[in-house]
């Protein structure tokens, strides 16, 4: 059978693919590390620009087996996808523009990054699309594999060795799990595509109802890992300090977003009617995940193992509107998820970028960066912003505002208990959060920090992101409440 392709669908991840190719032979022939950096950003600027062709569209659309059964699509582009798919490409920009300076300081191989950079963005991309199980699951390989070689490709470091064998390992048993989970659910169903996943578990027979409970906490277990969720979470702090610092913020924003999109459209889509079953999961993963997040994030004095556990912390809040489950619409928590990971992206971007312009002046622990808005002002004031913001504190309101949202939801959603557990795990943030933005403005003697075009460009960009937020919060929030279907 030839099936059609709608290509004005799948424009973004068309550029995308293509501009990863060409990248690679451009360096391949001689073309300047600047030109190579240049037309990577250039592609992800179109790859965002030809988002709205293929908005409503979708392909690789399996025909109806039975009378009266709709058609079932492995490609869709909604709302949803477009929201998702526009966040990964704005935090991905950004990481383009770090990874000038860190590859001329690491002298990383500007063909082989910029290639596996743009495959994983691919990655990124179907995830926040794809609408069957094999999609998703070739998504997220496809968005794993390349991070494995880029977290070591500073090929003389032991720790970026040690980091990218950490995450492979860890990597390669989510996948096994993933795959066990998704055939346990094929062979109860019959069915790959999401909606007809979703038709199948609803007529379970009372004996397969185990099998199929146990094939749905496997695949969201692999999506675990993705996002830093416990108990998968034990490569992020590790990985994150051993990686170039452009490929942590690319693990702690782009990958993130990808994963959550997969992870929301899974059980939203195709395991809706065991929401009595993998709600209470949510609930003890996002109590357990930001409690654990924030506990140790507290012990840290390395600005970059601090951010990682913050990390895992902010996973935990996403994971808790999910928390009601089936006691509450998918389109209530769906919009507060969609929303606050839109938000958190821009948030740990900016002070991923900070951090990393910081980092090329040897500035690493949390004391080295006491005085660093006296000496770099600009530096200095906009991280103390984003730190403000995940804090959740004016001015930086759309941090307060995420986390009102998902407050409500999971107040909605019938876990009142994970409501006070959140109360709690924001208070235990807004102290390290707090701490390490005072540094910034009391005495000390921090280096003088050289931004760079390509360093203050990044910066610019997420701290404008941040401040329009910050301005207009029920912007996203509309946006976030129209995506959701």
């Amino acid at each position: 059978m030839i099936q059609s392709i709608d290509y004005p669908a799948i424009l973004p991840a068309l550029i995308v693919a293509v501009a990863s190719v060409v990248v690679l032979l451009a360096d391949a022939f001689g073309a300047p590390a600047k030109a190579v950096g240049g037309l990577t950003a250039v592609s992800l600027v179109a790859a965002a620009v030809a988002l709205p062709f293929g908005h409503g569209r979708s392909t690789f659309c399996a025909a109806a087996v039975r009378p009266g059964e709709h058609v079932s699509c492995s490609y869709v582009a909604d709302d949803f996808t477009v929201l998702f798919q526009a966040v990964v490409l704005l935090a991905a920009i950004v990481v383009v523009l770090l990874s000038h300076g860190e590859m001329r300081r690491s002298a990383l191989p500007v063909g082989e990054y910029h290639f596996l950079l743009l495959a994983a963005i691919l990655g990124a991309l179907l995830l926040a699309a794809g609408r069957d199980l094999i999609t998703l699951v070739v998504a997220l390989e496809t968005l794993s594999l390349p991070v494995f070689a880029l977290v070591a490709l500073r090929r003389y470091d032991g720790t970026a060795s040690e980091a990218a064998l950490k995450l492979f390992l860890v990597s390669v048993v989510s996948s096994a799990v993933t795959l066990f989970g998704i055939s346990l659910v094929y062979g109860v169903t019959g069915a790959m595509h999401l909606d007809r996943v979703a038709a199948g578990l609803a007529h379970v027979h009372g004996d397969l109802r185990p099998v199929a409970a146990a094939g749905i906490v496997l695949t969201v277990a692999g999506f675990g890992f993705k996002i830093a969720a416990v108990p998968f979470h034990f490569w992020a702090p590790d990985v994150y300090q051993g990686s170039p610092l452009p490929v942590a913020a690319f693990l702690s924003v782009v990958s993130k977003a990808g994963g959550f999109a997969g992870l929301t459209l899974v059980l939203t889509v195709g395991f809706w009617p065991y929401g009595d079953t993998w709600g209470p999961l949510m609930g003890v993963l996002a109590a357990v995940t930001m409690t654990l997040g924030n506990l140790l994030a507290l012990r840290q004095t390395d600005a970059v193992r601090l951010l990682a556990w913050s990390s895992v912390a902010q996973s935990g809040y996403i994971l808790a509107p999910m928390a009601g489950g089936a006691h509450v619409r998918p389109h209530e928590w769906m919009t507060a998820t969609a929303a606050y990971v839109a938000m958190y992206a821009i948030m740990n971007i900016g002070a991923f970028a900070v951090v990393t312009v910081a980092a090329r002046r040897g500035i690493r622990d949390l004391e080295s960066y006491r005085g660093l808005a006296r000496v770099n002002p600009g530096s200095g004031f906009a991280l103390a912003f984003f730190l403000l913001c995940l804090a959740g504190l004016p001015p930086g309101v759309m941090g307060l505002l995420a986390k009102v949202v998902v407050f409500r939801a999971a107040v909605g959603g019938a876990a009142t208990w994970l409501a006070v557990i959140m109360a709690v795990n924001t208070v235990l943030g807004l102290y390290y959060y707090l701490t390490w933005a005072t540094r910034l403005f009391a005495a000390g003697k921090a280096r003088r920090v050289r931004v760079g075009r390509a360093g203050g460009l990044a910066i610019a960009v997420a701290l404008a992101g941040a401040v329009a937020v910050s301005v207009a919060p029920e912007l996203v929030l509309h946006a976030a409440a129209l995506a959701v279907p």
